[in-house]
């Protein structure tokens, strides 16, 4: 039996992983009633969690819902770093991958520096680790703060991550786009 549910758990984790992060551009109308097209963005902005980096006076701010867990966000983080003069990045972690992203997640929101925290989650995953380690005791309230931000996430038609929410620098409308794009591409992306 506990075979069986091994077997399970890592048929979950590999079909998480799996599905982090094919980047595609992420059609607004496909998202739930509880984020309705035209709200995507005002519901992002006012709902999630997260750490800001990034340019504090930047006309852009991107929005990015992400598992500690997932190497395809580990790539965004690098690859939008160049950016940072040019954009703010709201970073709202994510309970996807399994229980260790939540408590991560956790972790990284209550650190005194998230930004820094975030760069020693993601130096220690590159070195072949599973990132920082949580403490055993987390506050009730960060905690929540994934649950809320997960279940936000999945109600604006988030399927995999990263998933980014922005404003179409042509026009002002909304957009999604999940996963991970290089350095170059998230600059056309965001206009920059």
């Amino acid at each position: 039996m506990n075979r069986l549910i091994r077997s399970l758990a890592a048929m979950t984790l590999l079909a998480a992983l799996v599905a982090c992060g094919d980047s595609k551009e992420v059609s607004t109308s496909a998202a739930k009633p509880a984020a309705p097209v035209g709200n995507i963005y005002e519901a992002v902005s006012t709902k999630a969690t997260g750490f800001t980096i990034g340019s504090m006076m930047a006309a852009r701010t991107v929005y990015v819902f992400f598992d500690p867990q997932c190497p395809h966000c580990a790539t965004l983080w690098q690859e939008s770093k160049p950016l940072l003069g040019q954009i703010r990045m709201v970073w709202a972690p994510v309970k996807l991958i399994g229980d260790l992203s939540g408590r991560q997640g956790a972790a990284i929101l209550a650190a005194s520096d998230p930004a820094a925290e975030m760069d020693k989650h993601e130096q220690l995953r590159g070195t072949g680790g599973k990132g920082i380690d949580p403490p055993a005791e987390l506050p009730k309230d960060l905690i929540e703060k994934i649950r809320v931000n997960t279940e936000l996430w999945t109600s604006i038609g988030g399927g995999a991550v990263p998933y980014m929410v922005f404003k179409d620098p042509a026009n002002g409308a909304p957009r999604a786009y999940e996963g991970a794009a290089d350095t170059e591409g998230l600059r056309k992306l965001f206009g920059l």
